[in-house]
């Protein structure tokens, strides 16, 4: 359809509506493409801000207002949650005791569109006060707020998605999107871990998959279809529905990992022969199948099995060559 908006006809009316579906696409793009352009603006100021927050043993205070004081929100809880500690103060209630929350050198990060706010504006003495190293976020970089700061991480837009131009939409996401940038430079500063990520996600799936490995949740033993490479397609069959984990793994003798046979391989098996009989567990397994380690994360296991074209629901679980057992898609989300 190219860029320009598709109509349709309304049933029951003569007024032509956009394509919905157009709109939402090129709000995305235009919103994709303002992040782009901020990302090749990055320069020297971001890793200025890394370490005046690196410098400093206390905490962040991340300040906004409006739709800017929402995206400040999220900017404090991803630095909370990757190793920064951090609070969000709002502006006006800062000036009515709330500042308190500030101590003396706590870098402070303020996100402001305009950076003419005046209740963002009004922070700016009692902060250089206690001498807080003020970051900005903004999308004015020659407004009165810039010229306070000490350092500005450029968040500006060319124009935002909506048709008219006037809603907080890529330029919340560009805001949105510098801080992340700002709160994953300082995770590589610090070589924040998976394991130390996981101590501030004790709960949900997230935490689990970063705390527990894949021998916590795979299964080993007699729980698994073992056949061997000679055996019929069906042994293989019988094994499998023994054993209902959507694969069998074939072993020689010294439970050496051959190769894989999945519920889809037996499938395709009797798609393409009409007579079954010859068939043996090696003319069907998967050769050299993707596998994984004993030790290694659910989160990884998930990121083997999910990131790819055609995602995998099964894995043989292999530690220098042996095949321990299988572990399935269900059991890494298993709670």
């Amino acid at each position: 359809m190219g860029a320009q908006a598709c109509y349709i006809r309304v049933v029951g009316t003569s007024r032509s509506q956009p394509d919905w579906l157009t709109v939402a696409r090129r709000t995305m793009e235009v919103e994709a493409q303002a992040i782009q352009a901020a990302a090749q603006r990055l320069d020297t100021n971001l890793l200025r801000a890394v370490e005046f927050i690196r410098e400093h043993s206390g905490k962040v205070v991340v300040s906004g207002l409006g739709k800017s004081g929402h995206v400040a929100k999220k900017i404090t809880a991803t630095l909370q949650s990757t190793g920064t500690p951090s609070v969000y103060l709002h502006p006006s209630e800062a000036m009515h005791g709330d500042l308190g929350v500030c101590q003396e050198e706590d870098p402070v990060v303020m996100v402001s569109k305009s950076g003419t706010t005046s209740e963002m504006l009004g922070l700016v003495e009692p902060l250089k006060k206690m001498r807080s190293p003020l970051i900005g976020i903004l999308g004015n970089v020659n407004s009165p707020l810039a010229k306070a700061m000490d350092v500005v991480l450029d968040a500006s837009v060319q124009r935002e998605a909506d048709p008219g131009g006037f809603t907080p939409t890529a330029s919340v996401a560009v805001a949105l999107a510098m801080g992340h940038a700002l709160a994953v430079a300082l995770m590589e500063s610090r070589g924040f871990s998976a394991e130390e990520f996981s101590r501030y996600h004790a709960g949900g799936q997230l935490g689990r998959s970063l705390r527990l490995r894949v021998s916590d949740a795979m299964h080993t033993g007699d729980k698994v279809a073992w056949v061997a490479p000679l055996d019929s397609l069906k042994q293989v069959v019988v094994e499998m529905s023994r054993h209902p984990l959507g694969a069998a793994c074939v072993i020689d003798g010294e439970n050496t990992l051959l190769g894989l046979i999945t519920d889809g391989d037996v499938r395709r098996a009797l798609e393409r022969h009409d007579d079954i009989r010859e068939l043996d567990a090696l003319s069907i397994m998967t050769r050299t199948p993707v596998s994984i380690g004993p030790d290694a994360l659910i989160h990884d296991a998930l990121l083997l099995m999910e990131d790819r074209p055609s995602q995998i629901s099964v894995l043989p679980v292999v530690e220098r060559g042996k095949c321990l057992g299988l572990i399935r898609i269900h059991d890494l989300y298993r709670p």
